[in-house]
C-alpha cells in the first residue's frame, strides 16, 4: 500500500515554512498522543505517521530529498545512482537518514534521559474542590551520591571504549553500503567503566523512595494530570531526569455528583411541604444553606444555588449547587393517618384541577387508544 504524502499528513502546503510545519506537528501530536488516547491503536499509528512526517520535513536536507524523490528517497529506492537529479549525492541522502537512525555520524550516543514516572492519586471531592497538599512517596531511580552518577569508583573515571574509539558506533562494509551499528562493548556510550562504583555497581543510579509535597489545585477532576518536571527517574551518566505525571482520580461522594463546575444533590421533601411550601436546610461542601421550597413544587424540580459548586481550574466563575427535589411518599402510617388521607382524597376527587399532570397524562392515554 502506498504511503501517504507527508505534507498531507501534517496538513500543510508544499511551500510551508519551518514554523508552520512545527506548529502543525505540535497540534496533531498533542491530539493523537498515546497518553491522550489510551488503547486506541488507530491514534497510535497516526501519531507514528505524524512523527515520521515531521522528522523528514523538519530537516532541510531530508525535505529537499523528499521533494525531489518522494518516499523513494527515504526508503533507499527510486532508481537513481550515486549522483541523482539536481546534483544531490546518493550517499548524502542516506547518510543523513542512517546517521539519525544509528545515533549520528560516527558520534557516541548521548546519555539517555531518565524515564517518566506515572502515579495515580485518589482524592476526595472536597479535596478536588478546595485543593490540598499531598505527601507522596515515589519509588524511583536517583543519581548515585557516591559517584555523582558517573558509575565509576571515587578517584576513577570511565575510559574511552577501545573497540569503537569512543564513537559509540562501529562500521561494517556490505558491498556498496557502509552500515553503522551500536558498539556491543560500550552500548553506544563511547566509554566503559573498568573500576565500577561499589554503591551502584557501575550503573550510576540506584533505587530510592523519594518523598514529595505536591500541591493539588482547586478544581481538578478525574483524568486531570499534574506534571512535575525532572521528578522522574534520574538519567544515565548525569543526563536529565524524566518527569513525574500524577493522574488524579476523584472518589465518589455520598451526597454529591459532579458535572463540570456544578454539583448535584437530591433533596427529599415531604409531600406536605411540597404542596404548601416551606424552607429546608440542605448541605453544601463548605457548610449548610437554606433552600426555599415554593408551594406546589413537583418531584424532579431542580433549584440552583449560585456559587456553591466547583471553582474553575483555570480561574473564572465558581459553579453552582443544583438541588433536585424528590417528593417523598410517607410510610408506616397509623390507622388515623390513613383515615385522614382517605378523607383528603375525597375532597380532591370532587375537583380534578388539583392534579394537572394526572389530567394531562390521562388525556394522552385516551388519545392514544382512540388512534389505535
Amino acid at each position: 500500500m502506498s504511503k501517504r504524502d507527508y505534507y498531507e499528513v501534517l496538513g500543510v502546503s508544499r511551500n510551508a515554512s519551518e514554523e508552520e510545519i512545527k506548529k502543525a506537528y505540535r497540534r496533531l501530536a498533542m491530539k493523537h498522543h498515546p497518553d491522550r488516547n489510551a488503547n486506541d491503536k488507530a491514534a497510535e499509528e497516526q501519531f507514528k505517521l505524524i512523527k515520521e512526517a515531521y522528522e523528514v520535513l523538519s530537516s532541510s536536507q531530508r525535505r529537499a530529498a523528499y521533494d525531489q524523490f518522494g518516499h523513494a528517497a527515504m526508503e533507499g529506492m527510486g532508481g537513481f545512482g550515486t549522483s541523482g537529479a539536481g546534483g544531490m549525492n546518493f550517499s548524502d541522502v542516506f547518510g543523513d537518514i542512517f546517521g539519525d537512525i544509528f545515533g549520528g555520524r560516527g558520534g557516541a550516543s548521548a546519555a539517555q534521559r531518565g524515564s517518566d514516572l506515572h502515579y495515580s492519586l485518589d482524592i476526595t471531592l472536597e479535596e478536588a474542590v478546595f485543593g490540598k497538599t499531598a505527601e507522596l512517596t515515589i519509588p524511583t531511580l536517583v543519581a548515585c551520591s557516591e559517584c555523582n552518577g558517573s558509575g565509576a569508583r571515587k578517584g576513577a573515571a570511565p575510559v574511552t571504549c577501545s573497540d569503537c574509539s569512543g564513537y559509540g558506533q562501529i562500521r561494517m562494509q556490505h558491498g556498496f553500503f557502509t552500515v553503522q551499528q551500536t558498539c556491543p562493548t560500550c552500548y553506544g556510550k563511547g566509554r566503559v567503566i573498568n573500576d565500577p562504583c561499589l554503591s551502584c555497581h557501575g550503573r550510576g543510579r540506584r533505587k530510592q523512595e523519594k518523598k514529595l509535597s505536591v500541591k493539588i489545585p482547586p478544581g481538578v477532576d478525574t483524568g486531570d494530570r499534574i506534571r512535575l518536571s525532572n521528578e522522574g527517574e534520574a538519567g544515565e551518566a548525569g543526563a536529565m531526569a524524566g518527569d513525574l505525571y500524577i493522574q488524579v482520580q476523584v472518589q465518589p461522594h455520598a451526597l454529591f455528583e459532579r458535572d463540570g463546575k456544578n454539583l448535584y444533590c437530591e433533596v427529599p421533601v415531604s409531600f406536605v411541604m411540597a404542596a404548601l411550601g416551606g424552607e429546608i436546610e440542605v448541605p453544601a461542601l463548605n457548610g449548610r444553606v437554606k433552600l426555599k421550597i415554593p408551594a406546589e413544587t413537583q418531584t424532579g424540580k431542580v433549584f440552583r444555588i449560585k456559587n456553591m459548586g466547583v471553582p474553575s481550574l483555570r480561574g473564572g466563575d465558581v459553579g453552582d449547587l443544583m438541588c433536585k427535589v424528590q417528593v417523598e411518599t410517607p410510610v408506616n402510617l397509623t390507622a388515623k393517618q390513613k383515615e385522614l388521607l382517605q378523607q383528603f382524597e375525597k375532597t380532591m376527587s370532587a375537583n380534578n384541577k388539583h392534579s394537572p399532570k394526572s389530567n394531562s397524562w390521562f388525556d394522552k392515554v385516551k388519545k392514544f387508544f382512540e388512534e389505535r
